[in-house]
């Protein structure tokens, strides 16, 4: 199972807005050039935040971006939905999946367990989890310089 790459970078862009503290909020660019995502994909990343509610311009278009509830109150699971409807490591145990095997197979009952264990991870897991390990991470980076 793979995570699409919006959903990759979708995370990404939301650990830079929430380590952003001032009023203005952080803007595209800045987000491109210190993810090196490009500002055309990212377009679509911030639209996706934006609708899904995690997002907002502080002043309007052509303005910083900043989160809308605090980093802890954003679960990783929140940030997969804006690009994804949920987590669903295969096809057979999608609600409306119809299978002949349905009521006789275990194996649909492991992928079923694995999937919720997948989900209880991004469930369990903030926004504010991922920015404290991040600023941990740079500054054991810059101890070691």
């Amino acid at each position: 199972m793979k995570f699409n790459t919006k959903t990759r970078y979708g995370l990404r862009a939301m650990v830079e807005i929430a380590r952003e503290t001032n009023n203005n909020g952080i803007f595209q660019k800045d987000i491109s050039e210190r993810q090196d995502i490009s500002n055309k994909y990212l377009d679509h990343i911030i639209y996706a935040l934006k609708v899904a509610g995690l997002i907002t311009n502080v002043k309007g278009k052509k303005s910083g971006y900043i989160l809308t509830r605090p980093a802890d109150q954003i679960r990783i699971l929140d940030i997969n939905n804006a690009f994804e409807p949920g987590i669903c490591v295969i096809d057979c145990i999608e609600r409306n999946y119809k299978c002949d095997r349905e009521n006789t197979c275990s194996a649909k009952k492991f992928w079923s367990g694995l999937n919720n264990i997948i989900a209880d991870y991004f469930q369990n897991n903030t926004l504010q989890d991922l920015l404290e390990q991040q600023m941990e991470l740079e500054k054991k980076e810059t101890a070691n310089q």
